[in-house]
């Protein structure tokens, strides 16, 4: 993928309560479809984090996998709408929504959120493709959507970190293709597009977090190490871009901001009320066959 190969070691802007989204920060953001928030999330508020997905019954009881076309998976557990538990807390507060605000210009809502788990020596790929590659199709018209991507634990080259292409969200939304259960974008494309934004691994401890544009090309390796990389994602939507087509995840929802104080005060709490958990591919093609052999 292009001659260069490049990690974000060393980049982003550190995070603290005074950070503030600078011309600076919107530029770079417009340019290279992403910025990086070191400590994001701190020591205690990760660790809190960490520890309330892993006693969180709801990671085994909805989670589903995508066959990566190599024989590998990774485990997804994918929700609408935010509640009051730590992860609501994380997605409503300020930093996140706030900051992804000042990013796209406008009233942000949570479209969606998400655990990606890759397991020691067992995680899948996942293939280069952009979010609104398939966002679109849902009815979002404009790309106007951005994901925070947070890293529960340390993520880089030998685990399986996310992989990036810099600038590509410039080139707009390609046709995607399936590859498995994975929708993945033009692939003749995405070689055109690597030989102009370098190929960047995206590296970050616990607690960092990457904002990133929804037409960002973005993909990543199998785990073959012993290190779990465990990450929370949550997806947004400008307020000014509901959706025309009624689907899985939730039209325009006013989205109740908090102070970033509320994450610590959640503690390790979580709870299911008031989301909407996504049963994934496989189940949605289970229920539909079901639903057909009921009304044959």
């Amino acid at each position: 993928m292009g001659e260069f190969v490049r990690t974000t070691d060393g980049t982003g802007y550190q995070y603290t309560d005074n950070f503030i989204v600078t011309d600076e920060v919107k530029e770079q953001f417009h340019r290279d479809g992403f910025i990086i928030l070191r400590k994001f999330l701190d020591a205690e508020e990760v660790t809190n984090l960490r520890t309330a997905l892993e006693q969180d019954r709801a990671l085994e009881d909805y989670h589903y996998a995508r066959d990566d076309g190599q024989g590998r998976q990774t485990k997804t557990v994918n929700w609408s709408h935010p509640g009051d538990d730590i992860t609501g807390m994380i997605g409503r507060s300020e930093k996140a929504a706030g900051t992804m605000e000042k990013l796209l210009g406008g009233e942000v809502y949570q479209y969606h959120a998400k655990v990606v788990m890759k397991e020691p020596f067992t995680g899948g790929a996942f293939i280069w493709h952009q979010d609104y590659g398939y966002w679109y199709l849902n009815g979002n018209l404009f790309p106007d959507m951005g994901t925070v991507w947070i890293a529960v634990d340390g993520a880089d080259k030998t685990n399986g970190c996310l992989q990036i292409l810099p600038g590509s969200h410039r080139a707009g939304r390609m046709d995607h293709v399936k590859v498995g259960d994975q929708a993945g974008a033009d692939p003749e494309r995405v070689e055109l597009l690597a030989k102009l934004c370098p190929l960047t691994y995206v590296q970050l401890d616990p607690g960092d977090a990457l904002f990133f544009h929804c037409n960002l090309l973005h993909r990543s390796d199998q785990n073959h190490s012993q290190n779990r990389r465990w990450a929370y994602l949550v997806c947004y939507n400008r307020a000014s871009n509901d959706p025309v087509y009624k689907h899985h995840h939730p039209n325009y929802t006013p989205l109740i901001k908090v102070p970033n104080n509320r994450i610590k005060e959640c503690g390790t709490k979580t709870s299911t009320e008031g989301k909407i958990f996504f049963q994934g591919p496989k189940r949605d093609r289970d229920l539909a066959i079901e639903v057909l052999e009921r009304t044959a």
